[in-house]
């Protein structure tokens, strides 16, 4: 018989607050979609987006807690968190596969439905790239009338990025940050410093000596790689959509979204691998 029995042990007699559902709270989420239009397609391009919101909201929960680690000088946390973060971001480049199964049709068919909604007022996306080192007080000015979303960013873009946090670290660890670079203004974006750049090869050419800090640098090297493929894949799906139209928010679109692709979080990990020397050479 193609039947199972139901175990007796199982709890079948449940108060609302004590079930899966109320837990998760899953009347609030799956109630959460409200398509503007009669349109089928809709309701994936919702759901897109807000479990890449969930997703977001999950990585810039890890992050902080890595901030956390790396101020109290503990790295060695920071790898098992990274390692989460990397499938998060998994998830999040994947997510763009479902969305590319949308005809630039089907989508037409609702757009105007979103009105001057966008993804780049996304504040949770933009406190990820605040995290992350990529510093700019105009990419608050959406949010001026939000009372909940404007001073969560004000916050975060006041505050030392985990990049910031890595380079005082170091200076803590007797490596010679130059100073300029631990003591700005971190509302402005962060500016490449060859001092730094040295402080990296040290680190890189002797990783049995440094290892903790060459452990972190090349996490957050996987960190910033994956999302680079990320917003490059949110402009392959932007572009095949949509083409070259303006975006709902008022922005060039794929122009725009290409534009981000020259944008860096931690320059002088990149700039580090031209300069480094090989082993066993000759040094003047």
């Amino acid at each position: 018989m193609n039947h199972r029995e139901l175990e007796g042990s199982i709890h079948v007699d449940l108060a609302r607050d004590e079930t899966y559902g109320g837990y998760l709270q899953l009347e609030k989420i799956l109630g959460s979609q409200t398509p503007r239009s009669d349109q089928h397609d809709e309701m994936l391009f919702i759901i897109q987006h807000q479990t890449s919101e969930l997703w977001m909201k999950l990585m810039l929960h890890e992050l902080d807690r890595a901030l956390a680690h790396v101020k109290a000088d503990e790295l060695e946390p920071c790898f098992k968190i990274f390692a989460r973060i990397a499938h998060i971001q998994r998830m999040l480049f994947e997510q763009w596969a479902v969305l590319e199964t949308m005809t630039p049709s089907e989508y037409l068919s609702f757009r105007d439905s979103l009105g001057r909604s966008s993804g780049f007022q996304s504040y949770q996306y933009r406190g990820l790239e605040f995290m992350l080192g990529n510093k700019d007080a105009n990419m608050v000015l959406p949010h001026r009338n939000d009372p909940v979303a404007f001073p969560w960013l004000q916050a975060r873009l006041t505050q030392p990025s985990l990049y910031d946090e890595f380079l005082r670290f170091l200076k803590r660890r007797g490596h010679d940050v130059p100073q300029d670079r631990l003591e700005r203004d971190f509302t402005k974006p962060y500016e490449r410093s060859a001092g730094v750049v040295q402080v990296f090869k040290t680190v890189y050419e002797a990783p049995e000596k440094h290892w903790a800090a060459y452990e972190m640098a090349e996490k957050l090297v996987d960190t910033e790689e994956r999302f680079q493929l990320w917003r490059f894949r949110h402009m392959k799906t932007v572009h095949r959509i949509i083409g070259f139209r303006q975006g709902t928010g008022g922005s060039s679109g794929v122009n725009f979204l290409k534009r981000a692709l020259e944008l860096t979080f931690f320059p002088e990990l990149w700039d580090v691998r031209t300069e480094l020397s090989l082993p066993g050479a000759a040094r003047v």
